[in-house]
């Protein structure tokens, strides 16, 4: 068994720390400075962390070789196999041409670019999330921006700002219930704290988007609505995680803003005029459809909605896990040891894919797929086609998330991320802070808040510990800031750009447009913890 050394440059935290951060310094530059294409940039950290991991910290060819095929496999499924089926969902409506009355339905609630961002992004998205997670919202409600008329650049930045507050409770809650699981804290109390970090900020997490947008101004001009939309979100985010726990947070908080929009909209509308940056022409008339071809048409979605919470639910869950087959990595599996401070005592790192084939968010869209099909009576031909050109579309998205997983686990295996996760520790009374930065990273190197807790939660309790603070409180800052690292991570960046259309040249334009807004998010997540953790 080879054993993790997480020091490995002259027992300096220093020189260890900035071995361990090349791959990301490398991913940095040539996305975010070179512009090169997304999996150019995620190939070109792969090989530099295969570099580091083999030249640095002596891991062994084999183990290194194993952990990044493991790490791809997790990319590809789960979450790239939710990609694929949330994209066929939505070609679904436009090659039946029923996206036409879904955009006439949303019109007719409004069609200010401002509040449809608001519905669809902010509200409609995080009720998603809280089913789904893994990308789902952001490519769902990515490519209905585009399809109403947004521009593709501008649909995929909104979106992956807006798939910022619900992150932490996403997928019936998993990131808090794995977060609790890793660390033996309980529950309900990281729950509570998740809760209370998160929700100051998704009050103003919608205006923030039309701020985005258009400037103070074009918020000016739809505040009543931001303030609603917020209001009512951040509450019940709060209330509901104090109250009853993480699994039904994004449901019930989403679904809360979402009447509360439409309630306003049957009283209010914005009296200014707002045209989105390279917007498609403004459509002010809307045609009325009535009730039946209304719901036909959003037909897709209501499937997607209901096949996610039957698959989410306690009892489905179960039923469906029955066919999971669980498989121990092979030449991975408990073949590395782990240390402290990472464990209490040394311990194998185990590595088992869950090939939960039939409990998976993405099978959950495939059945809503294959329901609106026969329903909307689109040929087996067409739609078997359908499947076909959307593995077309989705190629170097599916190598980017593949190459940015293995990239991950990698470093995971050989010990790098945890040397950077002990730099942020050495931080001292500066730790609540960086304590949230922590999980941004970890967020932004998996592309998951899952993935950030279980990998750097019993870090966070243990220098807690250390540092004499509340281990709940850094816990649960893990979680909260790792949303803010949702939006820069290249899978969700590989995500966006498949489910709008846009140019592979673009990835480069739009990682720098998030990038800064994920940083200041971050940093307010940061000085919220250090206000809950020393007052």
């Amino acid at each position: 068994m080879w054993q993790q050394e997480y020091l490995p440059i002259a027992d300096s935290l220093a020189w260890s720390a900035l071995a361990a951060a090349l791959p990301i310094f490398v991913l940095l530059l040539l996305i975010g400075v070179l512009r090169r294409p997304a999996w150019i940039a995620a190939l070109s950290g792969l090989a530099a962390a295969a570099v580091v991991s083999i030249g640095v910290y002596g891991m062994p060819g084999s183990l290194a070789v194993s952990s990044t095929i493991y790490g791809a496999a997790f990319g590809l499924f789960p979450i790239g196999w939710i990609v694929y089926w949330a994209i066929v969902l939505y070609r679904i409506t436009l090659e039946t041409g029923n996206f036409e009355i879904i955009k006439d339905s949303i019109g007719g609630l409004t069609h200010d670019r401002r509040l449809q961002a608001m519905l669809i992004a902010f509200a409609f998205g995080a009720f998603i999330e809280g089913g789904a997670g893994f990308g789902t919202p952001v490519a769902v409600a990515a490519a209905m921006l585009t399809g109403l008329g947004f521009s593709p650049f501008f649909a995929a930045g909104i979106c992956l700002l807006a798939n910022t507050a619900p992150v932490a409770f996403g997928s019936i809650g998993i990131p808090v219930i794995t977060l609790a699981g890793i660390t033996g804290l309980d529950e309900a109390l990281l729950s509570t704290w998740v809760g209370r970090i998160c929700a100051p900020i998704s009050v103003f997490i919608p205006g923030y988007l039309v701020w985005v947008m258009g400037g103070f101004r074009a918020l000016n001009g739809v505040l009543p609505a931001a303030i609603v939309c917020g209001v009512a979100f951040a509450s019940m985010q709060l209330f509901i995680s104090s109250t009853f726990g993480p699994e039904l947070v994004d449901i019930i908080a989403a679904l809360t803003a979402i009447i509360a929009l439409v309630v306003l909209f049957k009283v209010w509308q914005p009296s200014d005029e707002f045209h989105l940056e390279g917007d498609s022409e403004v459509v002010t008339t809307v045609k009325k459809h009535g009730l039946g071809p209304t719901l036909l048409a959003w037909s897709p979605y209501l499937f997607l909605v209901f096949f996610v919470l039957l698959w989410g639910s306690g009892w489905g869950a179960r039923v469906l896990n029955t066919v999971s087959v669980a498989i121990e990595w092979p030449g991975l599996h408990n073949a590395v040891e782990r240390v402290q401070p990472v464990v209490e005592s040394p311990a194998p790192y185990a590595a088992v894919y869950n090939l939960n084939w039939l409990s998976a968010a993405g099978t959950a869209c495939a059945f809503a797929t294959m329901a609106a099909a026969l329903l909307l009576r689109m040929p087996v031909l067409t739609y078997i086609k359908l499947l076909g050109a959307v593995v077309q579309q989705l190629f170097f998205s599916l190598l980017t998330i593949a190459s940015v997983l293995g990239l991950a686990f990698l470093m995971n295996y050989s010990g790098a991320t945890v040397t950077l996760g002990l730099a942020f520790a050495a931080t001292g009374a500066l730790f609540p802070y960086f304590s949230a930065m922590l999980g941004w990273l970890g967020v932004f190197l998996t592309g998951s808040d899952t993935s950030a807790n279980a990998l750097f939660g019993n870090l966070q309790v243990v220098t807690a510990r250390e540092l004499g603070l509340d281990p709940a409180i850094m816990a649960s800052a893990n979680s909260a800031g790792g949303v803010m690292g949702k939006m820069i991570s290249l899978q969700s960046l590989a995500v966006a750009v498949a489910a709008t259309g846009m140019a592979r040249s673009q990835e480069g334009q739009l990682f720098r447009f998030t990038f800064r807004h994920s940083i200041f998010l971050a940093s307010v997540i940061g000085g919220l913890t250090a206000i809950y953790a020393y007052l």
